[in-house]
C-alpha cells in the first residue's frame, strides 16, 4: 500500500537537475481572479429606500429597523412570521440571467438560537415548484455570515427566488446583502488529469447538476478530469421525471407520463460533448412521490394493488427509456441504476411506508408488494426496454456493512442466473473514521466473486477535521481506497466521484471531495494521482488453422517500449525527464521511437501532462 508522503531527497535532486530547463507552471487562485459585477447590494441604512424583497408567506412585515445592525446603524427586519418557511425573498428573473453563476453574501440574525437557511426556489416547465438549500448557518442569537454562496438556474425555469427562512417564527434580521456575478477562477491546467492517470484501469466520472453548467471553472474541471462518465445528481430521479398533471390528463391509470425538462440542459451537454451517461435512478423508495402509487395518480387517492403497480412500473420504465432515446438520440446511456437502496444495513428489506414518512427506512414499494419482490420485475422491464449496450446495476450505500453485503450478493446471484443484471453499484459514501480500507476491501472482494461488473457510483470521503493534518488523513484514505480499485481493476469498470468541488457537495460541511471551493486540488487529489503505475495492456491474436477441426492459438505480444523511457536506455529516470522537458521547450527533438514512451498517457499528444506524470513516477521511487 503506498503512503502519501513526499520523497524529499529525490525531489531535491530532480529540482537541481531541471533548474536550467524548467517550464513555468502558474497557479492562479481566487485572489487572482477579477471579482464579479455587483447586481444588487444594500446595507439597509436608508430607511426611505424601496426594498425589492417580498414576504414568502404574504403575511410578513418587512422594514428597515435601527434596533439591530451588523454594520452601520440599521438592518432589514422581517416580523409577523407565522410559519418557519416565512421570510424575505428576492425575485431574480429580471435581474439575473439563466445559465450564469452568481453569489449571495449577507449577514443574518434571529431573535434567539436558530437555524437560518439561504435557499433557491424555482418553477419548472411543468409548473412544479422546487426548492434547493444553498447554505445553512446555526446562530445562538448573534449575527452569522453567508459568504459568496454560489447559485445558478437554467433557461427552462422561471419565478426564481433566493430567500431566507429559519426554524420558527422568530424575527429575522438581514444586513450587508450583496448579489453579484460569480468570479471566474482559472483551474490548474498544469496538473495531471485523473482520467488520464487511470487510463486502462477504469472510467473516471463524476456527478453534476444542471446548475453546475453555469460555472465555467466547474465545467473546466469536469472536462479535464471526469468526462468519461457523467451521472445527473437529481435530474433523472423519479420526482424530477414523473409528470403528475400529464399522468392524470392521459386518462390511463396505468401509464405514468414523464417529462425531461429539468434534465434537458444536462442531456444536451452530454450529447454535444459525447460524454457517456450513467442513468440514475429508476426504482427507488426515496424521491418517488406517493401519487405514483395511488389511484388516479392523486395525492389523496387510495393505494393501488400490486397488479396495477406492475403495469405502472413497466410503463414508467418504458416511457423513460423510449423517451430518452427518441428525444436525445445523441446521448449514450452506458449504464442504469435500475433499483436503488432496497436493503437495510442488516440485510432486511425496508419497511412498508410512504415517501412522506419521517422514517427513512420505509418504502412505498414494500407497502405495495409486501417485500422486495419488486426488484426482479424492475430488472425484467429494464432489460426489455434499455438500449442494447446499456448495462444494468443494483446500487446501494453502506454496501460494506456485512448484513447488506450478503443481501446484495445473494440478490445479485439470483438475478445473474436469470440474465437480468450486469453489475453492482457501490455508492461508497465514506468517512475518515469509518469504514476502514480493509473493511471496504472485503465488500469489493465479495462482489467481485459474483463475476458481475462493479462500478463505484458515488464516491466521497468526509472529514470533520479541516486542518492540514485532517486533510492529509483524508488524502491517505483516498489513496488506500484507490489502491483497492487498482487491485480489482479487472472487476471495476468505472469510478464515479459524487461531485467536483467541496462547496457543491451534499456533504459540503465535511469537505469530502478532491477539489476545494476555489477549484484548486486538495491533498486528496494528489494522493490518488501520485505513484500510479501506468497500466500497459497486452494484445492477443487468434490464429485459425486450415485443418478440418479449427483450433485457436492465443499469443501475447509484449510492448516493445516502456512508458516514460524517453531516451530508450531501459530505465525511467531523471534523464528521461530532462530530455522530455527539452523537447517541450524546443531544445531537442524526439525520434518516432522516443515519441511513443514520451506519450505517457497514450492520448496521441506529447505535452506538459506527460511531463507531470513522468515527474511523479520518478518521485515515487523509493
Amino acid at each position: 500500500m503506498k503512503q502519501h508522503t513526499a520523497k524529499k531527497v529525490l525531489a531535491g535532486l530532480l529540482g537541481a537537475v531541471l533548474l536550467s530547463t524548467s517550464i513555468p507552471f502558474a497557479t492562479v487562485t481566487a485572489a487572482d481572479a477579477e471579482a464579479g459585477a455587483v447586481i444588487y447590494s444594500s446595507d439597509f441604512e436608508d430607511s426611505s429606500a424601496s426594498l425589492p424583497f417580498t414576504g414568502r408567506g404574504g403575511v410578513e412585515s418587512i422594514s428597515i429597523t435601527s434596533s439591530q445592525a451588523h454594520s452601520g446603524s440599521s438592518s432589514m427586519m422581517i416580523s409577523d412570521r407565522t410559519k418557519g418557511w416565512h421570510g424575505p425573498q428576492l425575485l431574480l428573473d429580471d435581474i439575473c440571467e439563466p445559465n450564469k453563476e452568481y453569489t449571495v453574501s449577507a449577514f443574518a440574525k434571529p431573535e434567539w438560537y436558530n437555524s437560518i437557511k439561504l435557499s433557491l426556489e424555482y418553477t419548472d416547465a411543468a409548473g412544479e415548484r422546487h426548492y434547493s438549500n444553498l447554505a445553512t448557518q446555526t446562530s445562538n442569537g448573534d449575527w452569522v455570515e453567508f459568504s459568496n454562496i454560489k447559485f445558478s438556474f437554467t433557461s427552462e425555469v422561471s419565478k426564481v427566488y433566493v430567500y431566507f427562512e429559519c426554524n420558527d417564527i422568530s424575527k429575522l434580521y438581514i444586513d450587508d446583502f450583496t448579489l453579484a456575478e460569480a468570479p471566474i477562477i482559472p483551474i490548474q491546467d498544469d496538473i495531471a488529469s485523473i482520467k488520464d492517470v487511470y487510463n486502462g484501469y477504469f472510467k473516471i466520472g463524476t456527478a453534476i447538476m444542471a446548475s453546475n453548467l453555469a460555472s465555467p471553472s466547474f465545467m473546466d474541471l469536469v472536462e479535464k478530469h471526469f468526462n468519461e462518465s457523467i451521472t445527473f445528481g437529481n435530474e433523472l430521479k423519479p420526482d424530477y421525471v414523473l409528470d403528475q398533471a400529464a399522468s392524470q390528463a392521459s386518462g390511463d391509470n396505468t401509464n405514468p407520463q414523464v417529462n425531461f425538462s429539468q434534465a434537458d440542459a444536462l442531456l444536451k451537454y452530454c450529447g454535444k460533448n459525447k460524454i457517456p451517461v450513467r442513468g440514475h435512478t429508476l426504482v427507488w423508495h426515496s424521491q418517488t412521490p406517493d401519487w405514483f402509487f395511488k389511484e388516479n395518480f392523486s395525492d389523496d387517492g387510495d393505494w393501488v394493488d400490486k397488479d396495477t403497480m406492475l403495469k405502472r412500473m413497466e410503463n414508467y420504465i418504458k416511457n423513460v427509456m423510449e423517451g430518452l432515446a427518441t428525444q436525445y438520440p445523441d446521448v449514450e446511456f452506458y449504464a442504469w441504476d435500475v433499483v436503488n437502496e432496497a436493503w437495510l444495513d442488516d440485510g432486511n428489506p425496508r419497511k412498508a411506508g410512504s415517501s412522506k414518512s419521517e422514517d427513512s427506512n420505509s418504502s412505498a414499494w414494500v407497502r405495495i408488494f409486501g417485500d422486495n419482490s419488486f426488484i426482479e420485475y424492475a430488472f425484467q422491464y429494464a432489460r426489455k426496454y434499455a438500449p442494447k449496450n446499456c448495462k444494468l446495476y443494483y446500487n446501494d450505500f453502506n454496501e460494506y456493512m456485512p448484513g447488506k453485503t450478503t443481501a446484495i450478493y445473494n440478490m445479485a446471484m439470483e438475478l445473474k442466473e436469470k440474465g437480468l443484471i450486469d453489475g453492482i453499484g457501490m455508492q461508497s459514501h465514506l468517512d475518515v473514521g469509518f469504514p476502514t480500507a480493509s473493511t471496504y476491501r472485503k465488500a469489493i472482494d465479495k462482489f467481485a466473486s459474483t463475476g458481475l461488473d462493479i462500478q463505484v457510483t458515488e464516491l466521497d470521503i468526509t472529514t470533520s477535521d479541516t486542518s492540514e493534518a485532517g486533510l492529509e488523513k483524508q488524502a491517505q484514505l483516498y489513496s488506500d481506497i484507490f489502491d483497492i480499485y487498482t487491485d480489482y481493476a479487472d472487476s471495476i469498470s468505472a469510478v464515479v466521484v459524487w461531485g467536483v468541488t467541496d462547496d457543491q457537495s451534499w456533504r459540503a460541511t465535511r469537505v469530502p471531495l478532491l477539489f476545494d471551493e476555489n477549484f484548486q486540488a486538495k491533498p486528496a487529489y494528489y494522493s490518488i494521482v501520485d505513484n500510479v503505475e501506468p497500466k500497459v495492456t497486452t494484445t492477443t491474436t487468434t490464429e485459425i488453422t486450415t485443418d478440418t477441426t479449427p483450433s485457436e492459438t492465443t499469443t501475447t505480444t509484449e510492448p516493445t517500449f516502456r512508458l516514460g523511457d524517453v531516451n530508450l536506455d531501459g530505465n525511467v529516470n531523471v534523464q528521461d525527464v530532462v530530455l522530455l522537458q527539452k523537447y517541450l521547450i524546443r531544445k531537442e527533438t524526439l525520434t518516432a521511437e522516443q515519441a511513443k514512451p514520451a506519450d505517457s498517457n497514450s492520448d496521441g499528444v506529447i505535452n506538459v501532462i506527460d511531463l507531470s506524470r513522468l515527474k511523479k513516477w520518478i518521485l515515487s521511487v523509493d
